[in-house]
Formats: structure tokens, C-alpha cells, sequence
């Protein structure tokens, strides 16, 4: 197995540029999860790495071995795409062993392959069926499977969950991982969904218009976000973001009636104008306040999502855990310890610390 290293790499499509600059390390065995919203790069990125992107500058390394302009069958990594991308005509073996087949490998060897992936994914009973016969889970399975026989240094998964429904997303999520532990290879996946990231990932690398935001380890980007984005992004329900003006050494926010609010961080000069970040578990509903409105109500059983308006329009929404749901169109008030809070600067969204 091996690592991954991007040094500067850039990808344009004639004047347009969409990948900037990227550096990147991915140790050996390690998963990581490149994450971040539609257009941001992600799978593009990914796509170079496999080769099926060319590379506009940069470098590119798998181990020791510079990839950059390598065909994407030398570089040794095998792709798992958001569709199976299975021959409908061939047997669950026949698929997972067509590439191997048509590389002329002798039949013992791609049968011994065939078996040990059959293993891993537990698919011993499907072996003799077609797609057409297996769930989409199975599908997903049996196409992990082909890119294992190959015996890749690298595994690269495109959105691979994308086409399952919830349940099977949970399922494939811990066959993912599960899978990752047993084979220990490097692995790289695309996802939009920060759920995915913060529960496969062992480095995740978040992505905006082309250019890294943050790279750590999902609860380190979760508790130490660098920035807005990052703070929104990371965590759902997406962390309440109030805007508030700094003023006699505190945040004065509208949003929570004009009320004051001391951070624990170096506190900017008075009139800067802020972001004040606070995570939807951290607030608190009191029945007997009136400065917001219950705008809806999520009752998931175990959990409660509560939205809640202010008079000035900004939306906070609370995490509630006991109780019954305060029903909607409600008076209520919020509170919160403000040592769990964030401050970002307004106009560069940065952390301030």
C-alpha cells in the first residue's frame, strides 16, 4: 500500500481554473474524506488522482512514484463510482473478475482473488446472480469487491452511497469502514454529505471553489473549526451563526434581544462587527421568555429540532434531548454558556481565537 501527496497541483479548463494550488499529504492506510458542496472541487480532484483528469500543473505521488502523467491503469489505484457500473449479463463472480480476465491473469490466481474479496464482503450467496437480481447495497458491494480484486495501493470512491436509500447508506457506511480496517489500504472519498466524512474519515479535507479550507481529524474540525465555512459545514444541524457588533468588551447581539455575550477569546476592538457561532446542543429553551417563536418543530423521538425566530429575523435552531416539544408558534426564550461559543470576524468569516 501507499500514500498519496499533491504538491500544487492545479487543474484549469482553458481559462477557467478550479483547482488551486492544492497540498496535500494522505499517509499510508489512511481514510480520507475530501468534503464540500456542489462545485467544489472534490471529485474533480479525486478524478485526477485516478488519471482520468489531466493535470494541468502540480505533481502528483502514490508512494515514491510520480503519477502526474501516468496512464490512469499504472498508477495503481482502483475507482468506485456513485453507479455500479455492472455488466447486467455477468454473474457477481464474472463481474468482479472481469478485469483480471482481460488482463490475461491465470484462472487460480483470479479465482483466489474472487473468493478472498467474496470474503471480505460477505457476498458468498450471490455469487452465481446478476445485477438485476441484487438490492442496490448488494450492487454497491459487488463493485467494491471488483476494484479489491485488483489489489490497488490506492482505493478512490466517488459518492459510492449517493444512489441508496438512508438505510442502506447506514449499512454501507459500516461495511466502509469495516472494510477499511481489514485491508488497511489508503483510501479517498468523495462526499457532499459531512455525515459520511465525520463518521468514515480518518483526515478529513474540506473543500471550497477549488481550495483546501481546513484538513484535521473529524472532531478536531468540529471543536477547532479555522472559519465559518468550516463551523457551518462540519456538525448537523449546521452550528447558529448570529451577527453582533462588539461593544464594551463584549457582543452585543440583536438576535438574542441586544443582549451581551462574552466569548472566551482577545476580544476585537469595540465597533467590529462579528459573527457569533454557537452549536444547536448548547442552547438552551426557556419556556418562560418572549424574545423568539417557534417557527417548527422536528420530534425525531430521542431528539428534538426546534427553529426558532427572533424579532429581527435570525434563525436559531436548538438541539432538545427530554421533554415534550414546545409547540409551534410559542414564545420562548434562549440561553446558552458562552464559554461554548465561537467568534468569527464578519468580513473574512476567520476565526478569532
Amino acid at each position: 500500500m501507499s500514500g498519496v501527496t499533491l504538491s500544487n497541483v492545479i487543474k484549469k479548463y482553458g481559462d477557467v481554473q478550479v483547482i488551486h494550488g492544492i497540498d496535500l499529504e494522505i499517509e499510508d492506510g489512511e481514510f480520507c474524506v475530501f468534503v464540500g458542496p456542489s462545485g467544489c472541487g472534490k471529485s474533480t480532484l479525486l478524478r485526477m488522482v485516478a488519471g482520468l483528469e489531466e493535470t494541468t500543473s502540480g505533481q502528483i505521488n502514490i508512494g515514491a512514484r510520480d503519477v502526474t502523467r501516468a496512464d490512469p491503469s499504472d498508477r495503481g489505484v482502483a475507482m468506485v463510482f456513485q453507479t455500479y457500473a455492472l455488466y447486467p449479463h455477468m454473474t457477481v463472480k464474472e463481474n468482479m473478475g472481469f478485469g483480471l480476465r482481460m488482463n490475461k491473469h491465470p484462472k487460480a490466481e483470479i479465482d483466489a482473488k474472487v473468493a478472498e474479496a467474496t470474503r471480505i464482503l460477505k457476498l458468498e450467496p450471490y455469487l452465481d446472480r446478476k445485477p438485476a437480481a441484487l438490492s442496490g447495497g448488494q450492487r454497491q458491494r459487488v463493485s467494491i469487491g471488483r476494484a479489491i480484486v485488483r489489489g490497488p495501493e490506492v482505493f478512490l470512491f466517488d459518492e459510492p452511497l449517493s444512489n441508496l436509500d438512508a438505510e442502506l447508506r447506514v449499512e454501507m457506511r459500516v461495511e466502509i469502514a469495516r472494510l477499511h480496517k481489514e485491508i488497511g489500504a489508503t483510501m479517498i472519498y468523495v462526499t457532499h454529505d459531512q455525515v459520511e466524512a465525520m463518521t468514515l474519515a480518518d483526515k478529513i479535507v474540506v473543500l471550497r471553489a477549488g481550495v483546501i479550507e481546513q484538513v484535521g481529524a473529524p472532531l478536531e474540525l468540529y471543536r477547532d473549526p479555522d472559519n465559518r465555512f468550516v463551523a457551518g459545514f462540519i456538525g448537523s444541524p449546521s452550528m447558529n451563526f448570529l451577527n453582533g457588533t462588539v461593544q464594551g468588551g463584549a457582543v452585543q447581539v440583536p438576535g438574542l434581544g441586544g443582549a451581551g455575550v462574552k466569548p472566551p477569546v482577545q476580544m476585537p476592538a469595540d465597533g467590529t462587527a462579528v459573527i457569533l457561532g454557537v452549536r444547536p446542543q448548547h442552547i438552551t429553551v426557556d419556556e418562560g421568555g418572549d424574545t423568539h417563536t417557534v417557527e417548527l418543530t422536528e420530534s425525531l423521538g430521542g431528539v428534538s429540532y426546534m427553529y426558532l425566530n427572533s424579532a429581527n429575523g435570525d434563525r436559531i435552531i436548538v438541539e432538545a434531548h427530554e421533554g415534550d416539544p414546545v409547540p409551534e408558534g410559542s414564545k420562548v426564550g434562549v440561553s446558552f454558556d458562552a464559554a461554548q461559543s465561537m467568534l468569527f470576524d464578519a468580513r473574512s468569516e476567520a476565526r478569532i481565537r
